[in-house]
């Protein structure tokens, strides 16, 4: 078994891109680089922080969201959140309902809204740019 390291930023940058659902052409696209640039920068162990600030806003993330990810929170999160022991889902929703998280959830809903409201605002004005190029 081989060990790998935990700091390796190309890896969290691959994760997070599949997580968003985004492929490497669309990110190699929205960074103005090649595919293949993608993939290699997504093999690096290390980025230069300007490079990963880039990367971090087409993502929708901060810098240190890519450099703190971990797959293991997330899935620390969901084990958590649900836990279903019996073949019913009666286990499911009463430790959804007994679920009280340590953040106020409305804000977080709201956070997380404006940020993606905001992403989609950043999206069409980079496209209205590139329409005014042609």
């Amino acid at each position: 078994m081989t060990t790998t390291k935990p700091n390796h930023i190309g890896r969290k940058i691959a994760r997070i891109r599949e997580l968003r659902g985004m492929k490497q052409e669309a990110l190699a696209h929205e960074l103005g680089i090649s595919q293949q640039s993608v993939s290699h920068m997504e093999q690096s162990e290390s980025l230069e922080d300007s490079k990963l600030e880039e990367v971090a806003k087409v993502l929708g993330v901060t810098k240190e969201g890519i450099e703190n990810f971990s797959e293991e929170a997330i899935f620390n999160i969901i084990s958590n959140t649900y836990h279903n022991t019996s073949n019913d889902n009666s286990s499911l929703i009463a430790s959804s309902l007994n679920y009280q998280p340590t953040f106020n959830t409305v804000e977080k809903i709201v956070e997380l809204y404006e940020r993606l409201v905001q992403a989609e605002k950043d999206k069409v004005s980079y496209l209205e740019e590139l329409l005014k190029k042609k």
